[in-house]
């Protein structure tokens, strides 16, 4: 019998990558993943036997990291970010819940956008904050909604993965109304757009003018709570410390 690693890569960059994710891919057999992802470690994976797909297959993904486990082969099985945080880490575990597999799965950390982009712009969620993706493919919007609704009322620092795409426009901008409702229109708002990796940019700026700026698929969004600010070019939300 094979094992399954479900390794996160971080950000993408190999400096942002951790140990035990560059060891888990490189005892494996077979790597799989989203062919975006698969690029990001191409010196690592040379020698391996690679099947990488597009978007929307995350199942069809599992299911062939279990057919080759099964078969007693290590596989990787890649996801950006952390795998348990959007990831294929809990796909991965239904699919071999539902076949009733006894196949070991391992779940490697990674470090998510939430947490690379905060690092680019200071230190933004030094207080409890929450993560809302804006893409409704697999959770229906009204519930999103409900959710930025709670996220605002309870003042929470936000933030934003997904905020827009070429087929979702809007629902950045209905989100920025809703936390309007409960936030400043003064509310310092971090864009990181490629957070630590190639190409990198951040922008501060405020909820009321978020939309000047550039958001798409490859963009985090953070929105402070009611003591974040703005100072020397870093968005710092207190902890309470007495300093």
């Amino acid at each position: 019998m094979g094992k399954i690693y479900v390794v996160g890569l971080g950000p993408g960059d190999k400096e942002h990558m951790s140990p035990a994710a560059t060891a888990a891919i490189l005892k494996s057999n077979v790597i799989i993943g989203y062919k975006t992802y698969i690029d990001l470690i191409e010196e690592l994976v040379k020698d391996k036997e690679i099947l990488s797909s597009g978007m929307r297959k995350e199942i069809d993904r599992c299911e062939t990291a279990l057919s080759y486990a099964e078969e007693g082969k290590v596989v990787s099985l890649i996801s950006s970010g952390d795998p348990g945080v959007y990831g294929m880490a809990g796909a991965m575990l239904e699919v071999v819940h539902k076949k009733e597999s006894t196949v070991e799965v391992e779940i490697v950390p990674g470090i998510t956008a939430a947490n690379a982009a905060a690092s680019s712009i200071g230190a933004p969620l030094m207080h409890d904050y929450t993560v809302i993706s804006l893409s409704d493919l697999l959770t229906d919007w009204e519930l999103i909604k409900k959710r930025i609704h709670c996220a605002g009322e309870g003042d929470f620092i936000v933030a934003l993965y997904n905020p827009k795409s070429m087929g979702r426009q809007t629902h950045i901008e209905v989100a920025r109304e809703i936390l309007l409702k409960y936030k400043s229109k003064d509310t310092p708002v971090g864009i990181v757009r490629n957070a630590k990796r190639q190409g990198e940019s951040a922008v501060l700026t405020t909820l009321d003018k978020m939309l000047d700026e550039n958001i798409d698929m490859l963009t985090t969004v953070i929105i402070g709570n009611s003591n974040s600010f703005i100072e020397n070019n870093k968005m710092i939300t207190p902890r309470g410390y007495n300093v």
